[in-house]
């Protein structure tokens, strides 16, 4: 097998201990993450340097506004659990630099993405959006109760059960999103994964993806044909 997909948490200190160890036992000679360039980089930057306000000329108001909740969320939730947003994504580039692998950046363009969610994400979806917030906010467990989960570690990665029971919520409450965030990225970044292996046939990649994509990923290869050599 060349190819192995990690599912991840972006804020759990699991996932870094698993990237290390599926590094040492896979022994990948390129490493991809879930991530483009622009925010890969991002990753290296003082937390006063991201989500410029100049991005919004490029992702609408919409997608800006969403990424700014969602990076807010994500913080808030790393610091309750002590670990920093995309530390495992960190880590797997470390590793890959501190002995010389390739990285690859396997995921569409976050402009791209945000765009798109701008364009689509209708007023219906954003009352359940807004309503969703303040129920997070004041009444958490009737949230937790309203999208069928009943217990949540943030210091681990999801059970696949959980994972699919999100994954299927956000589908029926939020298509747009579940299209944009989910379904379309699960292609782009199968696809790039595909070309990978077809460019380097003699090396091992190790994909490191948010816990969310790895059931889709999988699914999209074999729905192509495409097995895992």
């Amino acid at each position: 097998m060349r190819l192995k997909i990690i599912g991840t948490s972006h804020i759990a200190q699991q996932s870094v201990q698993e990237i290390k160890k599926a590094f040492n036992d896979f022994k990948p000679d390129i490493i991809s993450v879930e991530l483009d360039v622009d925010r890969a980089k991002s990753l290296f930057q003082p937390q006063t340097q991201k989500m410029s306000w100049s991005v919004i000329f490029k992702v609408g108001v919409k997608g800006f506004l969403f990424a700014k909740i969602a990076q807010y969320v994500q913080q808030k939730l790393g610091q309750s659990v002590g670990i920093s947003p995309g530390s495992e994504m960190k880590t797997a580039m470390e590793l890959a630099q501190k002995n010389k692998l390739q990285i690859a950046f396997i995921d569409q363009p976050i402009s791209i993405t945000l765009k798109k969610l701008s364009q689509r994400f209708s007023w219906k979806e954003k009352w359940h959006f807004f309503s969703d917030i303040m129920q997070s906010i004041f009444r958490p467990k009737k949230m937790m109760k309203q999208w069928q989960i009943t217990q949540f570690d943030l210091h681990k990665v999801p059970e696949k059960e959980i994972i699919l029971k999100l994954v299927s919520q956000l589908q029926e409450r939020y298509p747009s999103v579940y299209l944009t965030l989910v379904e379309e990225r699960n292609k782009y970044m199968s696809q790039q994964l595909i070309k990978l292996l077809r460019h380097h046939p003699e090396k091992r990649i190790l994909a490191v993806v948010g816990a969310g994509h790895e059931k889709g990923m999988n699914e999209y290869l074999l729905k192509v044909d495409f097995l895992y050599p």
